[in-house]
């Protein structure tokens, strides 16, 4: 087993540690983005979502500006360092407290989206520029048999830190609801704004009444209103603090990077040192067109693996808050809430990238390897199979529009946390053959001058997947309950046709 960690550059550990403790603090927020947007401004899960997919979407885009940055300057180690600074910022301006429900909804609501666009920009400065650091490493002819399990474990690495993030904002959050008397629950943000708005059925504000009772540790409330206002502003007050753990995530992502920047390759320098693009001058015209065009290609399909993989922050999340029962699955009793199933993809990457390398091991070592773009087909069609858990499970609940009018469903009708566990392990399998095998396809097949742009280009693929969960959090509030998880498998199953149809000539551009 430790012989996967062998014989890869020396600085390929220095950039996944540090993108390890970037991924933390990015997961700590997108593991409560939603939930909080919907907590502190009252927001609808489509008005919700849509903030949530321009934030992606931007993070994702930014790369693009941050890519063109470094490849024009070859400074990425510095455009890379600037990225960490900013993001650290925009963590600190969301994670300062303030009061809910808010006094000034339109100012609050900008201070918010300003704090996530500073994120998004210093993200486009880094992700993409590290992981253009990282392919650099394996250009040298005594690593580049190694490039694709090379990006295996920095993938591997930085989902340990995505691991731990929803356990520590959940815990962050809860800790604070139950150190000020009261107990979580996934209903009440919405039945307290929607008490305090006046927009309840008479039956959702029967439980509301009822669970204002159930939550409150040493009282009972005479005064719904005041409970509301009391839920509401302890509630989000934990949203607030749990943002604040990103803030010292990323304070250990950037000392990691001070440390290690050293070992970094410096294009700028090799520049200097061998004369004007060298390597440039040996690629045709008509070979970088064609590499272009293959890359393209792929951008294209993954944009559909990132629509069904990012379901895990909306329709994955918000079916845990309305259908799963979530009194079952309580960890160490403060770990609790529809955010928490958010750890088992990244701990699936951790416990299955030695899987899956070892797995491409034994079939390289029989000659029988599947290659890159036929890795990137399989995982597409993987992942087809999560939605169809999916859709089975929801076959004969209620659709959204009841569960609203109900004030959420009673256990008793809700389904078993494992439902989510197994949709989130086959989901993953299907990530660890397509996304840091896309990567490394991208790094090696990108023209050396376009190295940063392409990886942006690679984000950019997966803002746009992001933004169509728009359509999704839609979809999955006016279908029936199964409506969406059908149409996830359809996209799933179509995106691996077309692979398979332009599998040979990504294969030939490719070798």
């Amino acid at each position: 087993m430790l012989s996967i960690f062998r014989g890869h550059p020396r600085g390929l550990y220095g950039a996944a540690l540090s993108n390890m403790g970037e991924r933390f603090g990015f997961y700590v927020m997108m593991a409560i983005l939603l939930l909080f947007l919907m907590a502190k401004f009252g927001l609808e899960s489509t008005q919700a979502t849509i903030i949530y997919a321009v934030f992606y979407i931007l993070i994702y885009t930014l790369s693009l500006v941050g890519g063109k940055i470094a490849d024009k300057t070859k400074k990425y180690k510095t455009t890379i360092f600037i990225g960490i600074i900013m993001m650290t910022v925009g963590y600190l301006l969301i994670a300062i407290p303030t009061p809910t429900p808010v006094p000034n909804f339109a100012l609050y609501l900008t201070l918010t989206c300003f704090g996530l666009f500073t994120i998004a920009f210093g993200n486009g400065l880094f992700k993409g520029n590290l992981q253009a650091v990282v392919g650099q490493m394996y250009d040298n002819e005594e690593y580049a048999a190694k490039r694709d399990s090379g990006f295996q474990l920095f993938y591997m690495f930085i989902n340990v830190g995505s691991m731990f993030s929803p356990i520590m904002a959940v815990l962050m959050r809860n800790w604070w609801v139950a150190k000020n008397g009261f107990i979580y629950n996934s209903d009440l943000p919405a039945l307290c704004h929607g008490h305090l708005n006046g927009t309840l059925t008479s039956e959702a504000a029967t439980r509301f009444g009822e669970l204002a009772n159930q939550v409150t540790v040493s009282a009972t409330w005479g005064d719904l209103t005041m409970f509301a206002n009391n839920y509401l502003h302890v509630f989000t007050q934990g949203f607030h603090y749990a943002f604040a753990v990103a803030i010292g995530a990323m304070i250990i992502s950037l000392i990691i990077y001070i440390v290690n920047r050293s070992r970094f390759p410096d294009p700028a320098a090799k520049k200097v040192a061998t004369g004007e693009k060298a390597a440039e001058i040996e690629m045709s015209v008509a070979e970088i067109r064609q590499r272009l065009y293959a890359l393209f290609a792929i951008f294209g399909v993954v944009i559909f693996f990132w629509y069904s993989l990012n379901q895990s922050g909306v329709t994955l999340t918000l079916f845990a808050k309305d259908y799963v029962n979530l009194t079952s699955f309580n960890l160490f009793g403060l770990i609790k809430g529809a955010e928490v199933f958010q750890v088992f993809n990244p701990l699936f990457v951790v416990l299955l990238t030695p899987v899956v390398i070892g797995l491409f091991g034994w079939l390289k070592a029989k000659g029988k390897e599947p290659s890159t773009p036929k890795k990137i087909a399989l995982g597409m069609g993987i992942t087809a199979l999560a939605f169809v858990i999916m859709t089975v499970a929801a076959l004969g609940l209620p659709d959204k529009v009841e569960v609203s009018a109900m004030g959420g469903l009673p256990d008793a009708l809700r389904v078993t946390p494992l439902i989510l566990v197994g949709t989130y392990l086959i989901i993953t399998i299907g990530e660890l053959f397509i996304s840091p095998l896309g990567i490394s396809f991208v790094s090696k097949v990108s023209p050396p001058k376009y190295q940063g742009l392409m990886q942006g280009c690679w984000l950019s693929a997966a803002g746009v997947g992001n933004l169509l969960l728009i359509l999704a959090t839609t979809f999955y509030e006016k279908l029936p309950s199964w409506g969406i998880w059908v149409i996830n498998l359809s996209v799933c199953l179509a995106a691996m046709l077309i692979m398979f149809i332009m599998l040979k000539w990504l294969e030939r551009v490719a070798k």
